[in-house]
This record gives C-alpha cells, sequence and structure tokens, in this order.
C-alpha cells in the first residue's frame, strides 16, 4: 500500500471515530460531553497540520449535508445550534495540534483542546447575544461552555497524547 492509500484510510477512520465519539455523549447543561475530543486531537497528532483539518472539514461537510453524525443529528439548521462553534473548532484544533507536535504531544494536545473550547464558547456568545438578542453573563457563559465538561476533556487530552505517543511508533 502506497502512502496517498495509507493516508485517506487514516483520515477516514478518524472521520467515523469523529462521528461515533459523538454518539457517546453525557448530556450536561447546555454543552453535552462526547468523546469527539479525543478523536480530532488525536487526528491532529497522527495526521498532521494538512490532513487533520481537512478531515474535520470532511465530517462537517457531511454533517451540514444531513448526515446524523454530530451529537444531536446533522443538516444545516445545526449552524443555529449553540454547539456549533465547538465543530468549526475541530478544524482549528485539527490544524493547532498537528503544527505543535513534535514540540511535545501533551502540549499540542491541550493548546488544540484551547482552540475547540475557545471557538466553542465564542461561538455560543455570538449566537445568544447577536442571532437571539439575549444577553449573557461571563460567568453563566464560561460555566455553561468551559467549566462543566473541562474536567473530562483535560483526561481525554491526556489520553490523547499518551495513545498518540503509542500509535505514532507503530504507524511509520
Amino acid at each position: 500500500m502506497n502512502d496517498t492509500t495509507k493516508t485517506l484510510i487514516r483520515c477516514a477512520l478518524f472521520l467515523a471515530l469523529t462521528a461515533v465519539g459523538a454518539w457517546v455523549r453525557i448530556p450536561l447543561l447546555t454543552i453535552p460531553f462526547t468523546m469527539q475530543t479525543l478523536f480530532v486531537l488525536l487526528a491532529g497528532l497522527l495526521l498532521g497540520k494538512t490532513y487533520a483539518p481537512l478531515t474535520m472539514l470532511c465530517y462537517l461537510a457531511l454533517g451540514l449535508f444531513g448526515l446524523p453524525i454530530f451529537s444531536q443529528g446533522g443538516g444545516v439548521g445545526y449552524l443555529l445550534s449553540p454547539t456549533f462553534g465547538y465543530l468549526i473548532g475541530f478544524v482549528a484544533a485539527g490544524w493547532v495540534t498537528g503544527k505543535l507536535a513534535k514540540g511535545g504531544y501533551l502540549k499540542a494536545a491541550f493548546a488544540g483542546l484551547f482552540v475547540i473550547y475557545l471557538f466553542g464558547t465564542l461561538y455560543y456568545y455570538l449566537l445568544l447575544t447577536c442571532y437571539l438578542n439575549q444577553t449573557v453573563a461571563l460567568k453563566g457563559l464560561l460555566i455553561s461552555c468551559v467549566f462543566v465538561t473541562l474536567p473530562m476533556d483535560c483526561l481525554l487530552t491526556v489520553l490523547a497524547a499518551s495513545l498518540g505517543k503509542r500509535l505514532k511508533k507503530v504507524l511509520r
């Protein structure tokens, strides 16, 4: 098998794992906890700064075209979901994690996690304030969008860095 074929198979695998990770969820206040973070960060670590974001972009496109691969379904209406910003963050996190992976997997994975939370929180805020004309307190925003899921996502981030190191050796 040539390198291009291996790369395409790995991209398809991470797209599928991210979709499956969406359905392994724990409903919380406003943002459900899912396993997607693990697979997005692993994609960044193993696919790199080019293929990880492309994989996540394909994931976004398939979900927006109607495949029920997001945590609460799919379709273009998902653009108005408060959690859509996290999905946009997956693309950016794939790039950031892949870009920083050579400097250390744990650092790169946490940088990717930060990017996911940044995009998710900003999108949630903008959706509520600009589209729904609601007033949002910073404390409530941070509790809803960050602090509820952050402890479990930190564990997934450490797991991603550890698995990424081991899998990188196997996948060479």
